[in-house]
């Protein structure tokens, strides 16, 4: 593993892809793979911050206040009570964010400065961005080294990733010509539906390995963690759902094990 973190933005344009269960679950199963991981939450609705035991009510300070350079990551990061990663908590003041950040210089780099004063205190920093293509998600995308693209197999998800992929293609010509896909997820999988199994064959067609081998299923104690406030592996370890995450984690690793110059290359993009 290199000195300095991973940084991987988890988006979709689309909403109810499950982009933020796969963010708090994989921030997880990579702290309890005994990795450092810090999970940015730049969503308005905050719901990475609650999934991981945080209330987002309560908070004095938030990624809201990084971002305007009035506090520093150091200043800002919390541990829910029951997870074992630090978060970057948020809440809905960060929807002000839009505007604000309009009229600051280097904008669409905010979280990137940022983010260089912890990189060294991470393995990993998982980047949980909003449904939209927003400034916040400019933001994500231009801190990060590659992006992960949680997707459902259906009709309309094939349409909006091409979107999504026009979308990284311009961010990195003019902000961040580093940025690579890191992978794409399959969500909320359901092996017996026959148009599930079509999308799927047709995305390992178009992206090869690009897509993971780990599938998500669909499952019920994934979509009850959050109303606890905790990943599906403090809820449920034995779940379906919370093995998948893990299983994504060590597909993860795996493959930056594999990557023959991962380090040398890691090293080259900090510069």
């Amino acid at each position: 593993m290199t000195t300095q973190a991973r940084i991987i933005a988890i988006t979709n344009q689309k909403g109810g892809v499950g982009k933020t269960t796969t963010s708090v679950n994989l921030a997880a199963s990579m702290a309890a793979m005994k990795r450092r991981v810090l999970l940015v939450d730049l969503d308005p609705q905050a719901n990475a911050t609650m999934g991981s035991g945080i209330d987002k009510r309560t908070l004095e300070s938030t990624i809201y206040q990084v971002l305007l350079g009035d506090k520093t990551i150091a200043e800002v990061r919390q541990r829910g009570e029951s997870s074992s990663y630090d978060v970057l908590p948020a809440n809905r003041e960060l929807a002000g964010a839009e505007i604000d950040l309009v009229e600051l210089e280097q904008r669409e780099s905010r979280l990137k400065i940022a983010l260089a004063t912890v990189t060294a205190d991470y393995e990993f920093i998982l980047i949980d961005c909003p449904p939209a293509l927003s400034m916040l998600t400019i933001n994500g995308l231009t801190a990060a080294h590659a992006v992960m693209i949680p997707m459902q197999c259906e009709y309309y998800a094939l349409e909006g990733l091409s979107d999504l992929v026009n979308t990284i293609k311009r961010v990195r010509a003019n902000l961040n010509p580093a940025l690579e896909i890191e992978g794409l997820l399959r969500t909320m999988y359901d092996p017996r539906n026959s148009l599930a199994q079509q999308v799927s064959a047709q995305l390992t067609q178009h992206f090869g390995d690009k897509v993971y081998r780990t599938v998500i299923p669909r499952n019920i104690r994934l979509a009850e963690a959050p109303s606890h406030g905790m990943a599906a592996l403090e809820f449920d370890r034995n779940s379906k759902g919370a093995q998948a995450y893990l299983a994504l984690a060590g597909e993860i690793l795996n493959r930056m094990m594999a990557e023959p110059n991962a380090e040398s290359s890691a090293n080259k993009t900090q510069s």
